[in-house]
Protein backbone atom coordinates (compact mmCIF):
# COMPACT_ATOMS: atom_id res chain seq x y z
CA UNK A 1 0.00 0.00 0.00
CA UNK A 2 1.59 3.33 -1.05
CA UNK A 3 0.14 5.23 1.93
CA UNK A 4 -0.28 3.02 5.03
CA UNK A 5 -3.71 3.18 6.59
CA UNK A 6 -5.45 4.39 3.44
CA UNK A 7 -8.41 2.59 1.87
CA UNK A 8 -8.11 0.91 -1.52
CA UNK A 9 -10.64 0.67 -4.34
CA UNK A 10 -9.64 -1.87 -6.97
CA UNK A 11 -11.32 -2.65 -10.27
CA UNK A 12 -10.65 -3.73 -13.85
CA UNK A 13 -11.00 -1.27 -16.71
CA UNK A 14 -9.75 -0.73 -20.29
CA UNK A 15 -8.02 -4.08 -20.13
CA UNK A 16 -5.94 -3.45 -17.02
CA UNK A 17 -6.11 -3.49 -13.22
CA UNK A 18 -6.62 -0.27 -11.29
CA UNK A 19 -6.19 0.61 -7.63
CA UNK A 20 -7.19 3.95 -6.15
CA UNK A 21 -6.03 4.72 -2.61
CA UNK A 22 -7.65 7.43 -0.50
CA UNK A 23 -7.41 8.48 3.18
CA UNK A 24 -10.89 7.06 3.84
CA UNK A 25 -13.18 4.63 2.03
CA UNK A 26 -14.85 6.05 -1.08
CA UNK A 27 -18.62 6.17 -0.93
CA UNK A 28 -20.64 3.96 -3.25
CA UNK A 29 -21.65 7.09 -5.17
CA UNK A 30 -18.01 8.12 -5.68
CA UNK A 31 -17.07 4.60 -6.75
CA UNK A 32 -19.97 4.50 -9.17
CA UNK A 33 -18.96 7.79 -10.77
CA UNK A 34 -15.36 6.60 -11.24
CA UNK A 35 -16.55 3.39 -12.87
CA UNK A 36 -18.80 5.41 -15.18
CA UNK A 37 -15.79 7.44 -16.36
CA UNK A 38 -13.87 4.24 -17.08
CA UNK A 39 -16.81 2.73 -18.97
CA UNK A 40 -17.28 5.89 -21.04
CA UNK A 41 -13.59 6.00 -21.95
CA UNK A 42 -13.62 2.36 -22.98
CA UNK A 43 -16.77 2.85 -25.06
CA UNK A 44 -15.07 5.64 -26.99
CA UNK A 45 -11.48 4.45 -27.40
CA UNK A 46 -11.28 0.66 -27.18
CA UNK A 47 -10.23 -1.03 -30.43
CA UNK A 48 -11.05 -4.40 -28.82
CA UNK A 49 -14.84 -3.95 -28.85
CA UNK A 50 -16.92 -3.67 -32.02
CA UNK A 51 -19.32 -1.11 -30.58
CA UNK A 52 -16.74 1.53 -29.65
CA UNK A 53 -16.60 4.88 -31.37
CA UNK A 54 -13.21 4.28 -32.95
CA UNK A 55 -14.30 0.83 -34.11
CA UNK A 56 -16.62 2.64 -36.49
CA UNK A 57 -13.63 4.47 -37.98
CA UNK A 58 -11.98 1.09 -38.58
CA UNK A 59 -14.96 0.02 -40.69
CA UNK A 60 -15.53 3.08 -42.83
CA UNK A 61 -14.05 6.52 -43.43
CA UNK A 62 -15.99 9.62 -42.49
CA UNK A 63 -16.42 12.29 -39.82
CA UNK A 64 -16.63 11.33 -36.16
CA UNK A 65 -17.35 13.41 -33.08
CA UNK A 66 -14.99 12.38 -30.31
CA UNK A 67 -15.45 12.94 -26.56
CA UNK A 68 -14.04 16.03 -24.86
CA UNK A 69 -10.73 14.43 -23.86
CA UNK A 70 -9.80 14.09 -27.55
CA UNK A 71 -8.97 17.82 -27.62
CA UNK A 72 -5.89 17.14 -25.47
CA UNK A 73 -5.06 13.70 -26.82
CA UNK A 74 -4.87 14.63 -30.50
CA UNK A 75 -2.31 17.47 -30.24
CA UNK A 76 -0.08 15.36 -27.98
CA UNK A 77 -0.02 12.53 -30.48
CA UNK A 78 0.53 14.91 -33.37
CA UNK A 79 3.54 16.42 -31.62
CA UNK A 80 5.10 13.05 -30.86
CA UNK A 81 4.34 11.84 -34.39
CA UNK A 82 6.36 14.80 -35.70
CA UNK A 83 9.24 14.36 -33.26
CA UNK A 84 9.51 10.64 -33.99
CA UNK A 85 9.28 10.99 -37.76
CA UNK A 86 6.06 8.99 -37.81
CA UNK A 87 7.34 6.13 -35.63
CA UNK A 88 4.93 6.93 -32.79
CA UNK A 89 1.41 7.18 -34.14
CA UNK A 90 -2.20 6.58 -33.08
CA UNK A 91 -2.63 4.76 -36.40
CA UNK A 92 -0.57 1.81 -35.16
CA UNK A 93 -3.64 -0.35 -34.49
CA UNK A 94 -3.60 -2.09 -37.86
CA UNK A 95 0.08 -2.93 -37.44
CA UNK A 96 -0.61 -4.45 -34.01
CA UNK A 97 -3.46 -6.51 -35.43
CA UNK A 98 -1.23 -7.75 -38.24
CA UNK A 99 1.18 -9.19 -35.66
CA UNK A 100 -1.59 -10.83 -33.64
CA UNK A 101 -2.41 -8.22 -31.01
CA UNK A 102 -5.99 -8.05 -32.22
CA UNK A 103 -9.48 -7.90 -30.70
CA UNK A 104 -9.49 -11.66 -30.20
CA UNK A 105 -5.95 -11.70 -28.70
CA UNK A 106 -4.99 -14.36 -31.21
CA UNK A 107 -1.29 -13.53 -30.73
CA UNK A 108 -0.63 -15.07 -34.11
CA UNK A 109 0.83 -12.92 -36.88
CA UNK A 110 -1.38 -12.64 -39.93
CA UNK A 111 1.53 -11.81 -42.21
CA UNK A 112 4.72 -9.74 -42.35
CA UNK A 113 4.96 -6.47 -40.37
CA UNK A 114 2.69 -3.77 -41.73
CA UNK A 115 3.67 -0.07 -41.54
CA UNK A 116 0.99 2.27 -40.22
CA UNK A 117 -0.63 4.62 -42.73
CA UNK A 118 0.81 8.12 -42.76
CA UNK A 119 -1.19 10.57 -40.65
CA UNK A 120 -1.14 13.21 -43.39
CA UNK A 121 -2.59 10.75 -45.92
CA UNK A 122 -5.60 9.49 -43.99
CA UNK A 123 -6.35 11.55 -40.89
CA UNK A 124 -7.43 14.99 -39.75
CA UNK A 125 -7.86 15.41 -36.00
CA UNK A 126 -9.06 18.84 -34.95
CA UNK A 127 -10.11 19.12 -31.33
CA UNK A 128 -12.96 16.64 -30.91
CA UNK A 129 -13.59 16.19 -34.63
CA UNK A 130 -12.00 13.26 -36.43
CA UNK A 131 -12.07 13.03 -40.24
CA UNK A 132 -10.70 9.97 -41.99
CA UNK A 133 -10.12 9.36 -45.68
CA UNK A 134 -9.77 5.59 -45.33
CA UNK A 135 -10.66 2.96 -42.72
CA UNK A 136 -8.12 3.34 -39.89
CA UNK A 137 -7.48 1.31 -36.74
CA UNK A 138 -6.73 3.90 -34.08
CA UNK A 139 -4.89 2.84 -30.93
CA UNK A 140 -4.31 5.45 -28.20
CA UNK A 141 -2.83 2.95 -25.75
CA UNK A 142 0.42 4.89 -25.49
CA UNK A 143 -1.33 7.79 -23.76
CA UNK A 144 -4.91 6.74 -23.10
CA UNK A 145 -4.40 4.92 -19.82
CA UNK A 146 -2.51 7.91 -18.48
CA UNK A 147 -5.21 10.29 -19.61
CA UNK A 148 -7.88 8.19 -17.93
CA UNK A 149 -5.87 8.32 -14.69
CA UNK A 150 -5.89 12.12 -14.96
CA UNK A 151 -9.66 12.12 -15.56
CA UNK A 152 -10.22 9.95 -12.48
CA UNK A 153 -7.95 12.21 -10.46
CA UNK A 154 -9.88 15.28 -11.59
CA UNK A 155 -13.15 13.62 -10.57
CA UNK A 156 -11.78 12.83 -7.11
CA UNK A 157 -10.50 16.37 -6.67
CA UNK A 158 -13.84 17.83 -7.78
CA UNK A 159 -15.51 15.70 -5.11
CA UNK A 160 -13.23 17.19 -2.46
CA UNK A 161 -10.91 14.17 -2.30
CA UNK A 162 -7.72 16.01 -3.15
CA UNK A 163 -5.42 13.46 -1.48
CA UNK A 164 -5.30 10.25 -3.50
CA UNK A 165 -2.99 7.80 -5.25
CA UNK A 166 -3.79 5.98 -8.51
CA UNK A 167 -2.00 2.83 -9.65
CA UNK A 168 -2.97 1.83 -13.20
CA UNK A 169 -0.98 -1.41 -13.36
CA UNK A 170 2.29 0.35 -12.69
CA UNK A 171 1.50 3.74 -14.19
CA UNK A 172 1.32 5.89 -11.08
CA UNK A 173 -0.23 9.22 -10.14
CA UNK A 174 0.53 10.57 -6.69
CA UNK A 175 -1.84 13.37 -5.70
CA UNK A 176 -0.91 13.12 -2.04
CA UNK A 177 1.20 15.40 0.12
CA UNK A 178 3.58 12.59 1.11
CA UNK A 179 5.99 10.95 -1.37
CA UNK A 180 6.03 7.27 -2.29
CA UNK A 181 9.04 5.03 -2.86
CA UNK A 182 8.74 3.08 -6.11
CA UNK A 183 10.79 0.13 -7.36
CA UNK A 184 11.78 0.11 -11.04
CA UNK A 185 11.00 -3.31 -12.50
CA UNK A 186 13.84 -5.21 -14.15
CA UNK A 187 13.04 -5.41 -17.90
CA UNK A 188 14.00 -9.10 -18.06
CA UNK A 189 12.80 -10.30 -14.63
CA UNK A 190 9.60 -8.89 -13.14
CA UNK A 191 10.53 -10.29 -9.71
CA UNK A 192 13.56 -7.99 -9.48
CA UNK A 193 14.20 -4.25 -9.53
CA UNK A 194 16.97 -2.28 -11.23
CA UNK A 195 16.54 0.68 -8.91
CA UNK A 196 14.23 2.77 -6.78
CA UNK A 197 12.96 6.32 -6.84
CA UNK A 198 10.87 8.63 -4.70
CA UNK A 199 7.71 9.89 -6.38
CA UNK A 200 6.42 13.17 -5.03
CA UNK A 201 3.37 14.93 -6.40
CA UNK A 202 3.08 13.96 -10.05
CA UNK A 203 3.10 10.93 -12.32
CA UNK A 204 5.50 8.12 -13.15
CA UNK A 205 4.85 5.85 -16.14
CA UNK A 206 6.83 3.03 -17.67
CA UNK A 207 6.98 1.21 -20.97
CA UNK A 208 8.74 -2.10 -21.45
CA UNK A 209 9.24 -4.68 -24.16
CA UNK A 210 8.53 -7.52 -21.70
CA UNK A 211 4.97 -6.30 -21.16
CA UNK A 212 2.39 -7.46 -23.70
CA UNK A 213 4.96 -9.64 -25.44
CA UNK A 214 4.23 -12.81 -27.42
CA UNK A 215 5.57 -15.09 -30.13
CA UNK A 216 9.15 -14.87 -31.30
CA UNK A 217 10.35 -11.50 -30.02
CA UNK A 218 7.05 -9.72 -30.64
CA UNK A 219 5.83 -6.97 -28.32
CA UNK A 220 3.46 -4.02 -28.37
CA UNK A 221 5.90 -1.13 -29.00
CA UNK A 222 6.00 -0.97 -32.79
CA UNK A 223 7.70 1.51 -35.08
CA UNK A 224 4.90 3.00 -37.15
CA UNK A 225 7.15 3.48 -40.17
CA UNK A 226 7.95 -0.24 -40.39
CA UNK A 227 5.41 -2.09 -38.22
CA UNK A 228 8.33 -3.88 -36.52
CA UNK A 229 8.82 -4.04 -32.71
CA UNK A 230 11.59 -1.79 -31.40
CA UNK A 231 14.71 -3.85 -30.58
CA UNK A 232 17.23 -1.29 -29.35
CA UNK A 233 15.39 -0.29 -26.14
CA UNK A 234 13.89 -2.60 -23.52
CA UNK A 235 12.40 -0.24 -20.92
CA UNK A 236 11.76 3.40 -20.17
CA UNK A 237 10.35 5.55 -17.39
CA UNK A 238 9.03 9.10 -17.52
CA UNK A 239 8.04 11.46 -14.71
CA UNK A 240 5.79 14.41 -15.52
CA UNK A 241 3.10 16.63 -14.09
CA UNK A 242 0.28 14.66 -15.72
CA UNK A 243 -0.12 10.94 -16.22
CA UNK A 244 -1.11 11.43 -19.85
CA UNK A 245 2.19 13.17 -20.59
CA UNK A 246 4.24 10.66 -18.60
CA UNK A 247 2.50 7.72 -20.29
CA UNK A 248 3.02 9.11 -23.79
CA UNK A 249 6.62 10.14 -23.17
CA UNK A 250 7.55 6.73 -21.76
CA UNK A 251 6.60 5.27 -25.14
CA UNK A 252 8.16 8.14 -27.09
CA UNK A 253 11.51 7.33 -25.46
CA UNK A 254 11.57 4.15 -27.55
CA UNK A 255 11.81 6.34 -30.66
CA UNK A 256 13.28 9.70 -29.62
CA UNK A 257 16.20 10.43 -27.32
CA UNK A 258 15.22 11.94 -24.00
CA UNK A 259 17.38 15.01 -24.58
CA UNK A 260 15.42 15.78 -27.75
CA UNK A 261 12.06 15.31 -26.05
CA UNK A 262 13.19 17.59 -23.22
CA UNK A 263 13.42 20.43 -25.72
CA UNK A 264 9.61 20.39 -26.01
CA UNK A 265 8.37 18.70 -22.83
CA UNK A 266 9.00 19.28 -19.14
CA UNK A 267 9.73 15.84 -17.71
CA UNK A 268 12.49 13.60 -16.39
CA UNK A 269 13.36 10.20 -17.81
CA UNK A 270 15.30 6.94 -17.76
CA UNK A 271 15.88 4.72 -20.80
CA UNK A 272 17.40 1.22 -20.65
CA UNK A 273 18.90 -0.10 -23.89
CA UNK A 274 19.12 -3.70 -25.07
CA UNK A 275 22.93 -3.62 -24.82
CA UNK A 276 22.62 -3.06 -21.06
CA UNK A 277 23.46 0.63 -20.74
CA UNK A 278 21.08 3.28 -19.43
CA UNK A 279 20.61 6.98 -20.10
CA UNK A 280 18.71 9.39 -17.89
CA UNK A 281 18.10 13.04 -17.18
CA UNK A 282 19.77 14.80 -14.28
CA UNK A 283 16.37 15.45 -12.71
CA UNK A 284 15.38 11.77 -12.61
CA UNK A 285 15.27 11.28 -8.86
CA UNK A 286 16.14 7.62 -8.83
CA UNK A 287 18.93 5.30 -7.71
CA UNK A 288 20.00 2.52 -10.07
CA UNK A 289 21.50 -0.63 -8.60
CA UNK A 290 24.89 -1.75 -9.86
Amino acid sequence: MPHPGWADFGFDGIGTRWQISTPSRLSDAHRGRLLELVADYDAAWSRFRPDSLIAQAARQPGSYQLPAEAAALGPLYRRLYRLSGGAMTPLIGGSLEQLGYDSGYSLRPGGPPLPAPRWEDVLEWNGTELNTRAPVVIDVGAAGKGQLADLLSAELSAAGISEHFIDASGDLLNAASSPVEVALEHPYDSSRAIGVLTLGTGALCASAANRRAWGDGLHHVLDGTTGVPVRTIVASWAMAGTTMAADALATALFFVEGTRLREEFEFSWLTVYSDGHAEYSAEFEGVLFT
